[in-house]
């Protein structure tokens, strides 16, 4: 009897993991021009424009990165003065970073152009199709979060 074999391409974690970074690569392309920032480093530069201030903790979370990725994207976002690092008054081993005026001006620059992006991507669908995604990765989400 023959061991059984996994189709990776049939497979929807594998389907899922490769759509993501496909098309978070193609977006990459938009803020690598525009500013040259790597993803870390735009998923930084957003999560703190969405939320303000932050832990470096909470935006590992946040943005599902690791921290030695989070530190080296914080690090280069504060090299261009982007971010800024103040400790925090209650607990002095962290630090709370927010953007600076640079920082915040990139980000609602990038903040069109996202969008547009996402619009974009879902105009390539039918109507139909736009709600199945957005349905199907929404219950999967939940489903997800139950679980853990």
């Amino acid at each position: 009897m023959e061991p059984e074999i996994l189709e990776l391409e049939s497979f929807l974690p594998y389907r899922l993991y490769r759509l993501a970074d496909t098309v978070s690569r193609e977006f990459s392309r938009i803020y690598k021009e525009r500013h040259g920032l790597t993803r870390p480093e735009w998923r930084t530069l957003s999560g703190l424009g969405q939320r303000g201030t932050m832990t470096a903790t909470e935006l590992g979370e946040q943005s599902a990165m690791h921290k030695t990725k989070v530190s080296r994207a914080v690090a280069e976002l504060e090299r261009r003065r982007w971010l800024t690092r103040t400790p925090d008054d209650n607990d002095r081993r962290v630090e709370l970073l927010a953007l600076t005026k640079a920082g915040l001006a990139a980000y609602r620059e990038m903040v069109p152009l996202a969008k547009a992006f996402e619009r974009e991507l879902l105009e390539r669908l039918s109507e139909a199709e736009r709600t199945a995604i957005v349905t199907g990765v929404a219950a999967l989400e939940e489903a997800l979060e139950e679980k853990g």
